[in-house]
């Protein structure tokens, strides 16, 4: 029979034992932790990195495109075009892309059609486009009925001004006799400040009952249509080019913060 400082001494062996058995299991958890930690924080510093040069290229893209939209907005400042009062059919373009870990850049826009729409009693004379996955995605949920479609393949490259133009003939070619429209993008102030923005744009037979249009002299049928095509996708072409410039800058600081959190 064993003593009582034997039992004692064979049950703190056991003890140590079975202590040191949760030991190892909990130290191998720690370390298969640190291992995914070390592997994120390396990823999180590639993106860093790759976003931070997209975001140089961005920016200089964008300062030379700004004269496309302040053209293409001035047009509309001059002639002082309105929509008709009488419930006129409306056009929300989304500009987004497919790619995200950019903080609330897409979301942002989504939450800012949605809030609009869900205001109104009636929203059978709208009609949405798309521009990127993540667009659709979100607005889909809400107005599946009411997106006339959907642009893909946004957001891998930079925008080029033949992708505005595409954007451009897909709205013209779309079959919705819109009065008005609303480019709906991030406009990008600083490399931690953007803010969602709204450009009008207007159907040709809105543009050709403004008062003021003849201050430009010359204009038929042909040259109205064909300067509002051209129109059209500068004023895209330039709402794309800020938008990258914010989606770009966003990811820079998002993964920055996530570094810094991870520290």
């Amino acid at each position: 029979m064993l003593s009582t400082r034997a039992a004692a001494v064979f049950l703190g062996a056991k003890g140590a034992s079975f202590q040191q058995e949760r030991g190892m299991a909990n130290l191998k958890a720690i370390a298969i932790r640190l291992k995914s930690v070390k592997n994120i924080q390396k990823i999180t510093q590639s993106m860093k990195m790759v976003s931070a040069a997209k975001y140089a290229r961005a920016e200089r893209d964008l300062k030379a495109a700004r004269p496309y939209g302040n053209g293409s907005k001035a047009f509309y400042a001059q002639t002082e075009v309105q929509a008709k009062e009488d419930s006129p059919k409306e056009l929300i373009v989304a500009l987004t892309s497919d790619r995200g870990l950019c903080g609330a850049v897409h979301s942002g826009i989504c939450k800012n059609i949605r809030n609009d729409l869900l205001e109104r009693p009636n929203i059978d004379n709208v009609g949405i486009i798309c521009v990127g996955d993540k667009s659709r995605s979100q607005l889909n949920r809400f107005f599946s009925k009411n997106i006339l479609m959907v642009g893909s393949e946004i957001g891998r490259l930079p925008p080029q001004f033949g992708d505005a133009s595409k954007v451009a003939t897909n709205i013209l070619q779309s079959g919705f006799e819109y009065d008005i429209g609303k480019l709906k993008y991030n406009k990008f102030y600083s490399v931690v400040s953007y803010k969602v923005t709204t450009l009008d744009i207007f159907s040709k037979d809105t543009v050709a009952q403004a008062e003021k249009l003849a201050v430009y002299d010359s204009i038929d049928d042909d040259v109205l249509q064909s300067y509002l095509e051209y129109n059209l996708a500068s004023l895209i072409y330039y709402c794309l080019k800020e938008g990258a410039c914010s989606e770009q800058s966003s990811r820079m600081t998002s993964m920055d913060n996530f570094q810094q959190e991870r520290r």
